[in-house]
């Protein structure tokens, strides 16, 4: 009872039967968005080439612009609705606009990156190459949105916010750069974007109408119905499969990437030298690579590199080639084209290391200056009788307790006295030192002669 009635509610909730136009309304709006003859073209066009400046100064803004002014979803829609109502006339007429839309969009954006000044490929037009199952998803429930809102008595803003996400103009412009250019990874791989964003909205089309249940045509050949169908089944499903072995390189290199990150995170933590930029070369069928660049203190590449190639497989990384580029390597490998945040951090970090050894050599030559103990010894034994032995060095003083510099530099005179010599001596000794040998400050202490031999 409780079932029966949860089912009925639910049934309630999602039934169209309320909402929707009658299909010959429905027929009549998806008709007229296939013609592509007089102001249709002519839009057509005028977006291909908006879409193309949009790619080709990488402006997200301007491409959405062009998806949105594009007539090109009427014949994609026509199709799916001529097989749902076994039209082969409407289905024929859809074809061949959409055909020669895409020829007029291709040729469209060819021309005009022939004539660009600008013809680098920026990331989006390479995100129009390597389609995968999820852009086969957003055809087809962009196509599903379509076809219901198209239906529906109240569209809202569905088949604007369709038109953006399905993009098909993007693709068309992609594959006019790769004519332009000459570069067949662009061609064919936005060409199959289009192909897969085309079929599948029609899929989703075909199977709305017949959801949607609408009669075929008076006409209609049944057998002749059931084999476009097939074709139909067929050319989605070739379309799918190579999307499916694309999505599953996809998800491999990605975990690549995640790998390298954390086998990068936690195995190249040195004190004197850091990662500047990390290359990742993920291959399918052969050995992928990765390439580190280190700045500042060297270190040998070939035990290093052994090092960390013994590590890889704790990370998944197996049969990786990792290699070090560091010292004049990395400044050529900085120089040639590494980004602006990156060269900052590197000059930094060398920086850095240049003042730690700046320091040790100031350090060494504050100790040459301070006067030998053999020359100091007989005047301060003229002012201090006691004294009978002496040393001056610097050492590196180090507290637990100090949060912020654990570590400083002290100056110390090392004393072996003889008879009677009180705290107030030592602070004696203490200044005569340093106005001796022109310091800050000058640490005393006693210690046995033998520690002074």
């Amino acid at each position: 009872m409780l079932w029966d009635s949860l089912k009925q509610q639910t049934e309630r909730f999602f039934s169209l039967s309320d909402y929707l136009v009658t299909q010959a309304e429905a027929e009549a709006s998806i008709r007229e968005g296939v013609s592509f003859r007089g102001t249709n073209i002519v839009i057509l066009v005028l977006a291909i080439f908006i879409a193309s400046l949009g790619l080709n100064t990488n402006s997200t803004a301007v491409i959405i612009g062009a998806m949105l002014i594009s007539p090109l979803m009427g014949p994609i829609i026509g199709l799916g609705l001529a097989v749902g109502i076994q039209d082969f006339a409407l289905l024929r007429r859809s074809g061949r606009n959409l055909a020669a839309a895409a020829i007029f969009s291709i040729l469209a954006s060819a021309i005009y990156f022939l004539i660009s000044p600008v013809a680098e490929g920026h990331s989006e037009l390479l995100a129009r190459t390597s389609p995968t199952i999820y852009d086969v998803l957003i055809g087809f429930f962009g196509g599903g949105a379509g076809i219901v809102a198209l239906g529906s008595r109240s569209k809202g803003n569905v088949i604007p916010g369709v038109a953006i996400a399905t993009a098909l103009m993007p693709p068309l412009c992609t594959v006019g750069y790769g004519l332009a250019t000459l570069q067949p990874h662009y061609f064919f791989g936005a060409l199959y974007l289009f192909l897969i964003n085309s079929v599948f909205i029609g899929l989703a089309t075909f199977i709305g109408v017949k959801l949607m249940k609408y009669q075929p045509v008076k006409a209609a050949d049944p057998a002749r119905a059931r084999r476009v169908q097939k074709w139909v089944y067929g050319v989605a499903t070739l379309t799918l499969l190579p999307s499916i072995y694309l999505t599953y390189n996809m998800l491999r290199e990605n975990r690549f990437d995640l790998n390298v990150d954390h086998f990068v995170d936690t195995e190249c933590r040195w004190p004197d030298t850091r990662v500047i930029s990390v290359s990742k070369d993920w291959h399918s069928s052969q050995p992928s690579a990765i390439t580190l660049t280190l700045v500042g203190a060297t270190m040998p590449r070939d035990s290093l590199t052994a090092a960390l190639a013994s590590r890889l497989g704790y990370y998944h990384l197996d049969g990786t080639k990792i290699s070090i580029l560091q010292g004049d390597m990395a400044d050529r490998q900085l120089r040639d084209g590494a980004p602006a945040n990156d060269m900052l951090a590197a000059t930094q970090s060398l920086l850095a290391s240049r003042q730690q050894t700046i320091d040790s050599l100031r350090a060494e030559i504050a100790l040459r200056d301070l006067a030998s103990a053999a020359d100091l010894l007989p005047e301060v034994r003229v002012v201090f009788p006691p004294v009978r032995s002496l040393a001056v060095t610097r050492a590196v003083f180090a507290d637990d307790n100090r949060s912020e510099a654990p570590s400083d530099t002290v100056n110390l005179a090392l004393v072996n006295v003889h008879g009677h010599f009180t705290a107030a001596d030592r602070r004696r000794l203490a200044e005569y030192l340093e106005a001796r040998l022109r310091v800050a400050a000058i640490s005393v202490v006693e210690v046995p002669a033998s520690d002074l031999r």
